[in-house]
């Protein structure tokens, strides 16, 4: 009896605990799936004049509206593509009265990007979001500003080496002068969601767990001996 009232105990216990898991998980995924629908109706609303003060925090994925002069100066991000394959992210600098900042031109495949060449040219607008992208880690290796390759959006260093506010606009529109360069919108694609794995997971393994428990409270004591 002790042994059944052991192992009862410790395989409900168990299934509890796993059970309270999945549930627990569940609740995350409406949680993430509200967030990211915040974040994609945030995303394609209506765009405003860039505010004079921001806070990374608060402003992500802003949808703003700007307008000054393309510098010639531009930064290369190595990013991948699906169906594309390898390329390179264009960052440039928008030269304005209140300030540069930086704008995230978009995609442009390897094959094309030795040919890039941009000059200063006329002033002209876009629409865009503001992001202050977190691609970097101690793994991140350093830029090879020889060949100007860079491994990440890194907003700050990039704003040194254009001499910009740490400001990045990514461009949602093709504007008067985009070239050969593809814009790569924001949007949420990015933001991890596997809740609903998770949850998966746990009842699974709670499953699991209870049916392990019934075979072992099934078996007969001293069954295993010869």
């Amino acid at each position: 009896m002790r042994r059944l009232m052991f192992l009862a105990t410790f395989g409900l216990g168990g299934a509890a605990i796993l059970i309270s898991l999945g549930i627990w998980q569940v609740q995350r995924l409406a949680w993430k799936e509200e967030l990211i629908a915040d974040i994609e109706k945030r995303i394609l609303a209506a765009p405003i004049k860039l505010p004079a003060e921001l806070n990374p925090e608060r402003d992500a994925y802003l949808p703003v509206e700007v307008t000054g002069v393309l510098g010639a100066g531009y930064l290369r991000v190595l990013v991948s593509q699906k169906q594309v394959g390898a390329g390179y992210r264009i960052i440039r600098p928008m030269l304005r009265d209140e300030g540069a900042i930086l704008i995230d031109m978009g995609f442009v495949p390897v094959a094309k990007a030795d040919a890039l060449k941009f000059e200063e040219g006329p002033p002209l607008t876009l629409v865009g979001n503001l992001q202050w992208p977190q691609e970097t880690d101690r793994f991140t290796p350093m830029p090879d500003v020889d060949e100007n390759i860079w491994f990440a959006r890194d907003v700050e260093r990039m704003a040194d080496v254009l001499d910009t506010r740490p400001i990045m606009v990514v461009r949602r529109d093709a504007p008067q002068s985009g070239g050969p360069v593809t814009p790569l919108p924001v949007d949420t694609a990015a933001i991890p969601n596997d809740h609903l794995q998770y949850a998966i997971t746990w009842f699974s393994l709670s499953a699991i767990w209870l049916a392990m428990t019934a075979v072992f409270l099934r078996r007969k004591p001293g069954a295993n001996k010869s």
